[in-house]
Order: C-alpha cells, then sequence, then structure tokens
C-alpha cells in the first residue's frame, strides 16, 4: 500500500493541495499518490489535476494552460501511486502542446492533451450567464460536506433527488473548503479536479426512476476542459451541466463555470460509460 505522507491534522484540501505537489523523479517524469482514505478506484478528477500539475512543469511560466483533452484509459489502482510521463510535442512562440501519459503497472491508465498560451488581446465576448442564483450559506451544509476539498450545494436539491424523469441539466455551487494559496496554476488544477463531479449524473436525469442504480457501470471516458480566464476556486461558481444525447451506453455531457457575477471562466465536456447490468 502506498504512502501520502500526509500529517492527521490535514483537511482533506490541505492533503489534495498536497498531492498535486509531484515528486520529480526525471526530467519530464513525476510521481503522483493519492488521498490516504481511499479504497476503491482512483477519482478522474484527481487525476486530470495531478497531469494538469505534471505538464505545467515543463513550460515556461510565461504560457498558461487554456485546453485539454484527455482519456480515462484503464481503472486508476489506489493502492499504488502513479508515474506521470509528460512528452513535450511542440514548443512555439506562442502555443506549446504536452501529452501527458499516466503509468500504473507498466500499463497507460490515463492520456491527456494539454495546451498553453501566452497572454495576448483581442476580441471578447461570452454567452449571457444562466438565472441568476444566490451563491448558498456556508454556515446551513451539513458536516459530512465539510470534509470534503470542496464544498458543493445543487439547486433546486430536493426536486433533483426525487425518482421521476427530470430535464437533463442541473446548476451546481461549488468552491474550495479552505483557503487556497495565491498560485493562479493551483486554482486551475483543482477546478479540474472538481470539473469531472457531476457531469454523469446529468446524463442520467431523464431516465431517474427507470433503473437500478446497483445495476448500473458507470465511468468516465474522455473528458475536455477549455479555460477561458484566470481562476479563484477560493470564491463560489456556478457550474451549469446540461446532457444533449445519451445512447449506445454512452452519455454525453457539457458544463459551463460562471464567476457569481456571471463571467465564464472555464467550459467542460465529457462522454461516460452508462451501462446497465443484467
Amino acid at each position: 500500500m502506498t504512502s501520502t505522507n500526509t500529517s492527521p491534522g490535514q483537511t482533506s484540501l490541505e492533503e489534495l493541495i498536497q498531492l498535486l505537489d509531484l515528486e520529480r523523479i526525471e526530467t519530464n517524469l513525476f510521481r503522483g499518490q493519492h488521498p490516504a482514505s481511499r479504497r476503491r478506484r482512483l477519482f478522474g478528477g484527481q487525476i486530470i489535476s495531478q497531469s494538469v500539475m505534471a505538464a505545467a512543469r515543463t513550460v515556461d511560466e510565461a504560457f498558461h494552460p487554456h485546453s485539454l483533452h484527455a482519456y480515462f484509459l484503464r481503472p486508476g489502482d489506489w493502492r499504488l501511486p502513479a508515474l506521470f510521463e509528460v512528452d513535450r510535442i511542440r514548443d512555439g512562440r506562442s502555443f506549446v502542446t504536452r501529452r501527458v501519459k499516466v503509468i500504473q503497472n507498466g500499463q497507460a491508465i490515463f492520456n491527456m492533451d494539454a495546451s498553453f498560451h501566452v497572454r495576448e488581446p483581442g476580441l471578447a465576448h461570452q454567452f449571457k450567464a444562466p438565472p441568476a442564483y444566490a451563491p448558498p450559506n456556508e454556515a446551513s451544509m451539513s458536516e459530512g460536506l465539510k470534509k470534503r476539498p470542496f464544498l458543493g450545494f445543487q439547486v433546486d436539491y430536493k426536486e433533483k433527488i426525487k425518482p421521476v424523469p427530470q430535464a437533463p441539466e442541473q446548476y451546481w455551487w461549488i468552491k474550495a473548503n479552505g483557503q487556497v494559496p495565491d498560485d493562479p496554476l493551483l486554482h486551475l488544477a483543482l477546478l479540474a479536479y472538481q470539473s469531472d463531479e457531476a457531469l454523469l449524473g446529468t446524463a442520467r436525469l431523464p431516465h431517474r426512476g427507470s433503473y437500478d442504480s446497483g445495476k448500473l457501470q458507470v465511468a468516465s471516458l474522455d473528458h475536455s476542459l477549455w479555460f477561458h480566464h484566470d481562476i479563484n476556486v477560493s470564491d463560489w461558481l456556478l457550474y451549469a451541466l446540461d446532457s444533449p444525447n445519451m445512447g449506445h451506453g454512452r452519455g454525453y455531457t457539457r458544463g459551463e463555470i460562471y464567476t457569481a457575477e456571471g463571467k465564464l471562466v472555464a467550459s467542460c465536456m465529457q462522454e461516460g460509460l452508462i451501462r446497465q447490468l443484467d
């Protein structure tokens, strides 16, 4: 069993931030650990965020991540550290491209392409933000939620948990469960971590009441993320999700992430396996 070298008094957010500080083994090779309490397959958001950090460690600080496209190839094993192998695909004047392969037991479990861009001015616009929802009151949240790296509050929660077919869309307020150091890359990686939550649940909403959740196999297949602006996960962010299509055992979902003031800071897409078992 692997150890994360975490302190007994650490919060889950502090532990996650520590896990994002990967150990450099070679110039383009890093080792990553997992949460001490993990006892099942690894959370995809963790591997995405660690891969972002590995790729960024090989890029000049003048370049900032603007997109990533990833595939989940095999379930991650919580008992083994993961190796992050970075391929320096291209170094240009405006864009830098990196490919990250994550390895356990000699096999690739995850593959990600990431692109970095220097800051430059240009035309700008964005879609109008969803209808105004007030950020939640942290004091009203359960103690169980407060033990996680991120706080999460689902708008219209009582309606969304009803076992009846519903429109494939939902809204979540998300925020880091504690103060995050003033490092733009760390905030971006933490958002990448949390972006893997709630997507496939959105695809299942129109089918509520028609399946047995105990006989459903669910797994992320691929994940894409675009970063439009600097991100501050210490503030509340609205995650607006929808699912335009489901079929052939796969659910396709999208997400847009806004500040409380309505600024679109990131967009996400994912397809996942949603298979009914006999």
